[in-house]
């Protein structure tokens, strides 16, 4: 049997096109995923959908599907995304409707749904890990409350034949794991490969980190042809090990140190990486270059997962406030700090007293604060050029407008040379994370194009439910 292909087409919403589309055309891949849900993407998903039940799933769908449908039809590739986001029920209709379009409506594409656990986890209450404080202390703004998924409903959605899957919120390398699952027909509870095989989608969730795009420096670790970097492919073996590789001709490197800086990439334990599908242990995994752009990534192993599921909880946490005001030339520095202290002054005449406010000098202080500043003192000039940021925490809508408005002032009530002035206002949508017990999350799967639609629920099991006729 040849080795699994796998590839990534995206690792994150607003990732590039054309590497996927190379991918699909070019890369002779059995699945390419597209992983495009990070921890808030979700909670802003599930705003867009409560203003348009139509909507909730990643904007870009539509554009990457018209792209990559055709050629993976043409090879044979099955796609795998959790670009459902809020709502992978209608991007499975919009999917399907492309389809169609393209003269592929023989594609069977499925939606797997239930992450959104909103309505289990408020009859449970659990704590909120971040706080302690129960979850009923955040019902009032709460948003959105969506379960990481693992492998087992994408599995079972490919085994009944599904040429594209489509969710919600799943573990990052859970939809890479289901692609290898299905392709070499592991057990569920087979440990050991269940690790490897996250190792793998882990190594290939970022897309272009590890191919060089995240990784480049070019002082230390100089990367060449980053403006066409190439997605990585993964040549999977039937015990877990891969090759990381790309496509000749495209941007970017694979090397030993791009591997192992992914490797460590939002990793804690690297002994305990928990999914819900296995804890997952990379602490004795190999890296070892086997020649230009192709690295061999073994020694992961796993046991058994813990039964909960980590769930995300969106909630409203009041209003950010932005505003910014550049200053540049001789002074530049100077004019902005009496900039800063106009600010000051001016908000504390009017009453307005956000819960959080700072003042950065961007080229000076903003990434480091004091840090920043020592190594400025150390250098024999001034800046030639300093933005000024202030950035506050508001109880009310109104007051954020009322402190971004006193930084646009400055314009003609501050110092001298004040230009490019930006403000913004929006509600923020905070994320905090509890758990819930896998036997409370129960997925569906819904059927669009190909034959008739059907649906199927659970962890991995396929009772029917109500028959679906759209197409």
């Amino acid at each position: 049997m040849k080795p699994l292909r796998l590839g990534c087409g995206a690792g994150y919403a607003g990732d590039r096109i054309e590497p996927a589309v190379d991918l699909a055309e070019r890369g002779q891949l059995d699945y390419l995923v597209f992983e495009c849900l990070a921890e808030r993407t979700i909670a802003l998903a599930q705003q867009q959908k409560l203003r348009d039940p139509s909507s909730g799933f990643d904007p870009l769908l539509e554009a990457r599907m018209r792209r990559v449908l055709l050629p993976c039809a043409v090879h044979g590739t099955k796609i795998i995304t959790n670009m459902g986001a809020a709502n992978p029920f209608a991007a499975a209709q919009l999917t399907a409707a492309i389809a169609s379009e393209l003269g592929l409506g023989q594609l069977r594409i499925a939606a797997v749904t239930g992450d959104d656990v909103l309505a289990a986890l408020l009859e449970q209450n659990p704590s909120i890990i971040e706080s302690g404080k129960p979850l009923s202390d955040y019902a009032p703004n709460i948003v959105s409350a969506n379960a990481y998924l693992g492998a087992a409903p994408i599995v079972d959605a490919l085994k009944q034949g599904a040429d594209v899957v489509i969710t919600g919120r799943v573990g990052d390398p859970a939809m890479f794991l289901a692609a290898i699952i299905d392709y070499y027909g592991w057990a569920m509870d087979d440990w050991e490969k269940l690790g490897r095989g996250t190792l793998v989608g882990h190594l290939l969730e970022c897309a272009g980190q590890i191919t060089g795009g995240y990784f480049a420096d070019p002082v230390k670790k100089p990367v060449q042809g980053l403006g066409r970097l190439g997605f990585p492919i993964a040549e999977v073996q039937a015990d877990g090990s891969a090759v990381i590789t790309k496509l000749s001709g495209s941007g970017g490197h694979v090397n030993e140190q791009t591997c192992k800086e992914q490797v460590l990439y939002e990793v804690h334990d690297p002994s305990a990486y928990f999914q819900a599908d296995v804890i997952a242990d990379f602490s004795k995994v190999r890296v070892r270059e086997l020649g230009y752009d192709r690295v061999l990534v073994d020694g992961a192993s796993g046991r058994k997962r813990t039964g909960l599921y980590k769930v995300s909880v969106g909630y409203r946490d009041r209003y950010i406030a932005e505003g910014m005001m550049s200053y540049a030339g001789s002074g530049a520095r100077a004019r902005a700090e009496l900039a800063a202290d106009i600010v000051k002054e001016r908000l504390a005449l009017r009453g307005i007293w956000p819960e959080e406010i700072r003042y950065d000098f961007i080229g000076i202080n903003a990434l480091h604060g004091s840090l920043g500043e020592n190594v400025l003192s150390q250098g024999s000039h001034e800046p030639y050029e300093v933005r000024l940021r202030v950035a506050a925490r508001c109880s009310t809508e109104a007051m954020a407008w009322d402190v971004v408005n006193e930084v646009e002032t400055l314009y003609t009530n501050g110092p001298a040379g004040g230009g490019g002035a930006h403000r913004i206002v929006k509600e923020i949508i905070a994320v905090v994370s509890c758990l819930i017990p896998e036997d409370c999350v129960q997925t569906q799967t819904y059927w669009f194009g190909g034959h008739h639609e059907v649906g199927s629920k659970g962890r991995g099991d396929s009772a029917s439910v109500d028959s679906l006729s759209q197409h």
